[in-house]
């Protein structure tokens, strides 16, 4: 975390366990970044102006200046440690929900929301133990894809429920 944050004061990129690439800092050279190109806008200038944070006496302290383009080295930082703590969770709920969905594929069950930390399958009653233990397969199954071996471990708590509003 102390090397993300470190590279982010320094304009660099950081990826997350899967290779995803941050946004590259306010003013970046093109040489040496990674990641995907941006083209212009259709219609927009060559030119255009650079927001910059409140306090480093560039912007006023009304503009706002989100931490990826941020000027400020300590933002930055933040963000790039930030960046690779939820995209690095995001990869494994990736990799979790191909899994699930894989296997459940034989039977009736259906993944019908996803949003964060909460996996909402909707199935037959007589299945429900199954796609319990399909979602601590797929858990495990996304960490050591992702990870690779570490003693990290990602509970997952599971309600089997009649209603998607008594699941807690």
């Amino acid at each position: 975390m102390d090397d993300a944050a470190r590279a982010g004061e320094e304009g660099r990129l950081v990826r997350t366990w899967l290779g995803r690439t941050s946004p590259p800092a306010a003013g970046a050279e093109e040489q040496g970044e990674a990641g995907i190109p941006m083209l212009p806008e259709e219609g927009a200038g060559s030119g255009g102006t650079a927001a910059t944070d409140p306090g480093d006496g560039e912007a006023g302290a009304d503009e706002w200046v989100p931490g990826y383009a941020s000027t400020n080295s300590r933002a930055r930082g933040r963000f790039t440690r930030n960046f690779v703590v939820q995209g690095s969770a995001s990869d494994w709920a990736l990799v979790l929900l191909a899994a699930l969905r894989r296997a459940t594929a034989e039977m009736a069950a259906e993944l019908v929301f996803f949003q964060h930390d909460e996996v909402i399958v909707h199935c037959p009653r007589e299945e429900a133990e199954a796609v319990v233990e399909a979602i601590g397969a797929a858990s495990l199954e996304a960490a050591r894809i992702v990870f690779g071996e570490t003693a990290v471990r990602f509970p997952f708590s599971t309600a089997v429920v009649e209603c998607y509003a008594d699941a807690k």
